[in-house]
């Protein structure tokens, strides 16, 4: 007996042991150890992957990484530049009068009837291997005539063994621009494309005609797009296809680095569109087709997304130059090498910052943002305002990334609205005051940890329009003290005040207090906290804020039917240039005549004639003047407070090469680069196990259990006696 007890304590320890090796804390499953893997993390759920839906930063780092258009930007440029990506060499362009004949370069905006971009793509570039390409020995598809029956145990492409390819075709890319006008796909870039690209607006309404009649499809089933002319487009051959556009939009390039310019391969769409395939998520939304580097082999969108290496990726190299002090940052080691340098990408979703920031100080994430919560863990905030890292992330090798995002945060007022809307004077310095009284400085310091500019206009930092110094602030709103912004006191907001009808917060005709109305969703920038901050800004002109929080369903609804009269609005950049900007205040655009994104109805008619010169010139001095009267009409006018420009701050671990900050480049995954070694060197250090309190426990358990052992010995050894 002694022996099996002796035995069963043995067991037991060596048990404790064992389960806490390198490995005991580590979320991964264990076939993944030592692996080429990228591993990150995503908090919002993707809800469309199909390119010609999607619209949202949460969507595009997971397609950016699949499909190829036919441009992208630079990595380490800056500023952003565009460069071929699945095409040969930059768009081809000839403009064209109205009599259809072709125009120098550089001619007047005024003569340009039509504007022609020609592409040129790549030989030799294939799909990634999916079922949609699956052919039998005859030739025929494999998947194409697939019943109810057969999609019985089908829940991923994994379930469909035969997979096949094939190249990339011009049609494909053509077939793709068909698509925004699909009838029952809802592209949010329709109305805006339907307005430059010829024929499109056209081809969307015979879809609709011809949706109503039945004519198309059965309900619900595959409409051959490739049936549908568009007069707009032209296959030239097999690798060459134009794209007509009315008059002059020198923006249109930029468009084509986004996924809704993406080639889309037409067996994919008939594939997908097979009865019983959308109630099992086999939908182009869920399961893109692309050529990337990369392709989505997981889809669990409530807890890991898995992205792994395209076998048939047709093969890119690292850049070679980059801006100053790109060489020393080390980001030119990999000149010429391929890519991807990642076997595979593993995104975990986290619903909490702490989970997520735990994970990372255990180098199970490989990079970080730094939310407020671990913003004094992270960062220390010089007297200069300069930024650096903690001991503790320095000492774990930790690196830190800023940069200004293209991004501009705002409080809009509508104006359509009786009180603060409309061009009177009366309204513009409520307005006005309202813009000096509420301290953004203040904002950013408390809310975000100091990661953030103070606007002065729409135009964020690294976009064209915007002005460093004197000349670049906001004079209705600032001063230029000490070689430095420095708004404009309280004083100044109360005469404005009293010049707009309201002094002491009061209306001078009724004597009613003057009441703000601030339309939120209650969350974000409408949480609790950053509302009493504004209700507090307020009270320095004695006005009252009321807060009208409302689900973001409902929230829309105001912002569309013009019912708010302030509320928090944010824009970050398709495209580097002003006019994705600027056209935010754009008449036409207004939310409620047009369903556009001037969420403010903002109108000003000299503001609108110089937008309409301006988006159709190309950059140079004119344009700038062009631009710079635009911003002083917006500063006279105040249609917004004028928020801050987001710095965005993100942490990385030593192992991790070849990560630039740059908000609008998308596709970022396939430059980056994992020291595996390094990575399960330190993930062993700061992860082993703390043994001795097990230990201990195990020795008390002893100590308390051994008289027992002993007493019960000796009775055993008395009764042996005995006999």
């Amino acid at each position: 007996m002694r022996a099996t007890l002796h035995h069963s304590w043995l067991v037991a320890f060596t048990l404790l042991v064992a389960g806490c090796g390198q490995v005991w804390n580590d979320p991964y499953p264990a076939a993944e150890r030592g692996q080429n893997i990228l591993y990150t993390a995503f908090t919002q759920r993707p809800k469309h992957l199909d390119p010609v839906q999607s619209y949202s930063e949460d969507e595009a780092i997971f397609l950016s990484q699949i499909y190829e258009p036919p441009l992208q930007y630079h990595y380490l440029k800056r500023p952003f530049q565009l460069e071929p990506m699945a095409a040969v060499q930059m768009p081809l362009l000839r403009e064209y009068d109205a009599e259809g004949h072709l125009l120098p370069k550089g001619s007047d905006p005024a003569r340009i009837a039509r504007s022609e971009y020609e592409i040129h793509i790549r030989p030799g570039i294939h799909y990634q291997p999916h079922p949609a390409f699956a052919v039998d020995a005859k030739g025929e598809p494999v998947y194409w005539k697939l019943q109810e029956r057969d999609l019985a145990e089908k829940r991923g492409l994994g379930d469909f063994p035969e997979t096949g390819t094939r190249e990339l075709t011009s049609d494909d890319f053509v077939y793709q621009i068909k698509r925004l006008a699909h009838p029952r796909l809802h592209s949010p870039v329709l109305e805006l494309m339907s307005d430059y690209i010829i024929g499109l607006k056209d081809l969307q309404a015979r879809l609709l005609a011809d949706e109503k009649a039945g004519r198309v499809s059965p309900q619900g089933g595959w409409i051959d797009l490739r049936r549908y002319p568009l007069s707009g487009i032209e296959v030239v051959d097999r690798y060459t296809y134009r794209i007509g556009i009315k008059g002059t939009y020198p923006q249109f390039p930029y468009w084509l680095a986004m996924s809704f310019f993406a080639p889309l391969p037409y067996e994919a769409d008939r594939f997908f569109s097979q009865p019983g395939m959308a109630e099992r998520n086999l939908t182009l939304d869920w399961w893109p087709v692309g050529t990337g580097p990369y392709m989505l082999m997981e889809n669990n969108p409530n807890a890991r997304m898995v992205l792994a290496r395209n076998p048939n990726f047709h093969g890119e190299t690292y850049p070679c130059e980059g801006e100053r002090g790109d060489r020393e940052a080390g980001l030119l080691v990999d000149c010429g090498k391929a890519m991807p340098f990642v076997d595979k990408v593993v995104f975990t979703r986290e619903k909490e910052s702490i989970p997520y920031w735990n994970k990372f100080l255990q180098g199970y994430y490989d990079a970080s943002g730094v939310s407020s919560d671990n913003f004094d863990q992270a960062v220390q905030m010089g007297g200069q305002g300069d930024v650096t890292l903690s001991d503790d992330m320095v000492a774990k090798g930790i690196k830190l990334n800023t940069s200004v995002a293209p991004t501009v945060m705002y409080m809009g007022f509508n104006m359509l609205d009786p009180v603060v809307g409309g061009n009177s004077e009366r309204a513009r310095k409520l307005r006005l005051a309202l813009s000096i009284a509420i301290d953004q400085e203040e904002f950013i310091s408390v809310f975000l940890n100091g990661r953030g500019l103070p606007a002065m206009h729409p135009i964020p930092p690294g976009i064209s329009g915007y002005r460093e110094g004197k000349a670049g602030i906001n004079p209705y709103v600032y001063d230029w003290v000490d070689g430095k912004p420095s708004r404009k006191s309280v004083d100044e907001a109360r005469r404005l005040l009293v010049e707009a009808g309201y002094p002491g917060g009061r209306d001078e005709k009724t004597g009613e207090p003057l009441v703000i109305n601030l339309d939120t969703t209650g969350t974000g920038l409408g949480d609790k906290s950053s509302v009493d901050w504004l209700s507090k800004q307020l009270k320095k002109l004695d006005i009252q804020l009321v807060v009208r929080a409302t689900d973001y369903n409902r929230f829309q609804d105001k912002i569309r039917k013009g019912n708010a009269q302030l509320f928090y609005w944010g824009w970050n950049a398709d495209y580097p240039d002003p006019e994705n900007f600027l056209f935010l205040l754009h008449g036409a655009q207004g939310k409620v005549k047009s369903q556009g994104e001037n969420a403010s109805n903002y109108e000003n008619p000299e503001y609108d004639r110089l937008f309409e010169r301006m988006k159709a010139m190309p950059d140079g001095p004119e344009r700038t003047a062009i631009i710079e009267r635009m911003l002083a009409i917006l500063q006279h006018d105040a249609p917004w407070v004028w928020g801050f420009y987001e710095k965005a701050y993100t942490l990385q671990h030593g192992w991790v090469y070849n990560r630039k900050p740059g908000k609008i480049i998308r596709n970022t995954l396939k430059y980056q680069r994992i020291d595996v070694a390094a990575r399960e060197q330190k993930r062993g250090e700061w992860n082993t196990p703390v043994l001795w309190p097990l230990l201990l426990v195990v020795a008390l358990g002893a100590l308390l259990v051994a008289p027992a052992v002993i007493h019960y010995r000796r009775r055993e050894q008395a009764a042996a006696d005995g006999n």
